[in-house]
């Protein structure tokens, strides 16, 4: 009888044991095993979501410098902790800043996860908008910007160096290019998230008249980037991200052209297909109805 009580106490702790786990590892977010590393230098590396039906966010980049680790963009909540697992395994050097390329949850949200002595660095505006994002409010401010640029800076120098640029307002009002010179790799964020149709946030002061020319700007100015990491997408290259302005352009000029000829909001999203010319583009026809209403209120 003793047997069986003690038996029954055991199996009844290997249960209580097992549900414990299962509950701890929930609250510590995916396994870091969800996320793959690609590496694109040496020392710059990419991680993404091995699982599609998991998503972690947009694009991470993990760049190894001599004195520690840069990471720009953090991912959704939950994926803060399952990052700094990769990073530990690529290399014993401690993070020492993020670079969130703009204030989007799936950017920025695991900021809360890394030690409160990393340096946050953001554009300007982007400081500001995370200030809305709801999980800072719940970490009392940690994971914030602690340091800001308006239209560029420069962290570091030689092999470390980091250049930061804003050409000016796109999917946000505060999206920043993140540039690894002796790389020559670049970082776009959402601004150029990938070939398709872009999200327009205007409540983050993003503007649609105004992103074709601030990609096309982008475009000059990183004439000698090789590779270019997008915020959700494949590596890219500078001659895609002129083909992807140039479509922003065609998309705004056939929206004015509609606005002028009389027509409503409802009868261009009906009408409006992707020219054969950027056949393989995302549609993302989930976006399209947002975008027409920012840039006929733009138009006003």
């Amino acid at each position: 009888m003793r047997r069986a009580v003690a038996l029954g106490a055991v199996i009844a702790f290997g249960a209580l044991s097992m549900s414990v786990r299962v509950i701890l590892a929930a609250a510590q977010g995916p396994a870091p095993g969800q996320l793959t590393v690609e590496k694109l230098r040496d020392n710059l590396f990419i991680l993404k979501t091995a699982d599609p039906a998991n998503e972690s966010g947009g694009n991470t980049a993990v760049f190894i410098q001599s004195n520690g680790v840069t990471v720009v963009d953090t991912k959704n909540p939950g994926w803060g902790a399952p990052v700094l697992a990769r990073i530990k395994e690529l290399t014993p050097k401690p993070v020492t800043r993020i670079i969130n390329t703009h204030a989007h949850g799936d950017h920025v949200s695991g900021n809360v996860e890394f030690p409160a002595t990393v340096d946050v660095v953001t554009q300007l505006n982007t400081q500001e908008n995370m200030k809305r994002v709801a999980i800072f409010g719940e970490s009392s401010g940690r994971g914030l910007p602690k340091r800001t640029f308006t239209d560029r800076m420069t962290i570091d120098t030689g092999a470390d160096q980091i250049e930061l640029r804003y050409f000016g307002r796109g999917h946000t009002n505060g999206d920043a290019w993140v540039i690894f010179p002796a790389l020559r790799v670049v970082h776009t964020g959402d601004i150029f998230a990938r070939k398709g149709l872009l999200f327009l946030d205007g409540s983050n002061g993003g503007s649609g008249l105004e992103v074709p020319g601030t990609l096309a700007k982008a475009a000059e100015a990183l004439g000698n980037i090789e590779a270019i990491i997008t915020g959700h997408s494949t590596v890219m290259t500078v001659a895609d991200l002129r083909e992807f302005a140039e479509f922003n352009r065609e998309f705004v000029n056939s929206i004015r052209d509609a606005k002028r000829a009389g027509r409503t909001v409802d009868e261009v999203e009906a009408a409006w297909t992707l020219p054969e010319k950027y056949k393989g583009y995302d549609p993302a026809r989930t976006r399209l109805r947002g975008n027409i209403e920012l840039i006929f209120k733009e138009l006003q």
